[in-house]
């Protein structure tokens, strides 16, 4: 089918397309909330202790590693399952059937995650999670790259693609607040069928993943990718697919953009915690509000971030937001010093930042789908999956940078009276946002988006 003749797609379909994304959200955001307190409980929780608590290099615990690793894995594992989604020739697409097998053992290998084989500190629960770990994170990769990868194929204007990047955006958001609600159902089961803390934790978990699982699978069901894609098989190998991605000018500028931006918006998640309890000095019940905040406020921002884009463009108000992100991580280095009560610091510096993590939460993935977009019209191949792989490599790199860069600026103090290094996270967050921006102005959005655009449908 032509890419002037294809189908476009109807705001139902908008829908439905970006209710699989709040599945995912709600695997991803579990393991983000979840795994470290269901692995290594505070004593009041009543769970049991079923890791090492051995540090290493002081900072990194067993855990740390291991959540590392599988970000790593996953990274990996992107290209290859984007080269193989590009290449399809699969009848009914190149990315649904993907998406259908790749959703079930991603939400199953997810409950196993969380169910060890020995009740008890043991090396044997280390194996067990690297393991499944690694399999959720591969099994959650051959949906989520498909799924991305049907932005640019069924968003046939730069507004379209905006849109769905809004959707997916706002059901990102909403898969992290039902991720949130796993300790509240633990503590129903536990009330009502006298279940243990653990015994009603997995539960809990059991009853999210069947709930993520059905919502994955709505897309698979409710949408003919045949109808909305134009997108032809790829008859590039994945090493030199990759090659050509990286060999595009703009996308280059993007992702590396957007590498600078994970590394320190990674590094403002990890050190949020030790900005509460160590800068302000309150307790970390604080944290969770905190974040349930940033989300709902952000939340709040979408629609203005989807009209603004149209009329003034994306590009000029990613830089904005880089720019004031950067001026909050600056804010980091007087927490806690400052005359105003320590609460209140704690949530003005989060409703700043809600700002431009709005903006950066919805238009970054537009503008790659425009990208993605661009380079399949100017290069005659549809490697859409492999911009969706290359950019999602360098997010995971990004993130687990910031982590490690975070853990070494703890070595120049953590702790309260001795926590230089927790301020100078807010400096390197700042550097990298102000270097995120400056990439960014290299990027041409007037040439990518003036180029991507498919005619209407006749």
């Amino acid at each position: 089918m032509s890419r002037a003749h294809v189908e476009h797609l109807p705001g139902s379909k908008q829908f439905t397309y970006a209710v699989g994304q709040m599945g995912a959200s709600i695997l991803i955001n579990i393991v983000a909330i979840a795994l470290v307190y269901f692995y290594l409980p505070p004593d009041s929780a009543g769970l049991p202790e079923l890791i090492t608590t051995v540090t290493f290099l002081g900072v990194l615990n067993a855990l740390v590693l291991i959540a590392a690793s599988g970000r790593f894995l996953d990274a990996i594992t992107d290209p290859w399952v984007a080269n193989l989604s590009d290449r399809s020739q699969h009848p009914k697409g190149r990315r649904i059937p993907f998406m259908k097998w790749g959703a079930v053992p991603a939400a199953a290998f997810l409950v196993l995650m969380f169910t060890p084989p020995f009740i008890e500190v043991s090396g044997w629960n280390i194996v067990w999670l690297v393991v499944v770990q690694a399999a959720f994170y591969v099994s959650l990769t051959f949906y989520l790259t498909p799924f991305y990868a049907l932005t640019p194929d069924m968003g046939h204007t730069p507004d379209q693609r905006l849109n769905l990047a809004t959707w997916t955006s706002i059901t990102y958001a909403l898969g992290i607040v039902v991720a949130g609600l796993t300790p509240v159902i633990a503590a129903i089961f536990e009330d009502a069928l006298g279940l243990s803390p653990l015994r009603g934790f997995q539960a809990a978990i059991v009853v999210l993943a069947v709930l993520a699982l059905v919502l994955m699978e709505v897309p698979v069901l409710t949408i003919d990718e045949r109808r909305y894609s134009a997108g032809s098989p790829s008859e590039t190998a994945v090493i030199g697919a990759v090659r050509a991605a990286f060999g595009n000018r703009d996308f280059r500028n993007f992702v590396f953009a957007d590498f600078a931006y994970f590394t320190g918006l990674t590094i403002a998640q990890t050190g949020l915690l030790f900005y509460v309890t160590v800068l302000l000095e309150r307790e970390e019940e604080l944290v969770a509000t905190l974040l349930a905040v940033l989300v709902l406020v952000s939340f709040v921002f979408y629609p203005a971030v989807n009209l603004l884009a149209k009329r003034l463009g994306k590009k000029p108000l990613m830089i904005g937001a880089f720019l004031w992100m950067a001026i909050v991580f600056l804010g980091v280095l007087w927490l806690g010093s400052l005359s105003i009560d320590a609460v209140a610091q704690a949530y003005g510096l989060i409703l700043l930042l809600a700002v431009p993590v709005a903006f950066l939460g919805v238009l970054p993935f537009a503008t790659l789908s425009d990208i993605a977009e661009f380079d399949a019209r100017t290069s005659g191949e549809s490697r859409e999956g492999i911009f969706v792989a290359a950019r999602t490599f360098m997010q995971k790199a990004g993130q687990t940078t910031g982590v490690l860069l975070f853990a070494i600026l703890t070595t120049f103090g953590r702790d309260v009276g001795d926590d230089l290094g927790i301020r100078l996270s807010g400096v390197a967050g700042c550097a990298l946002c102000v270097m995120a921006a400056l990439l960014l102005t290299r990027y041409r959005a007037h040439v990518v988006e003036t180029h991507s655009s498919v005619a209407e449908t006749v």
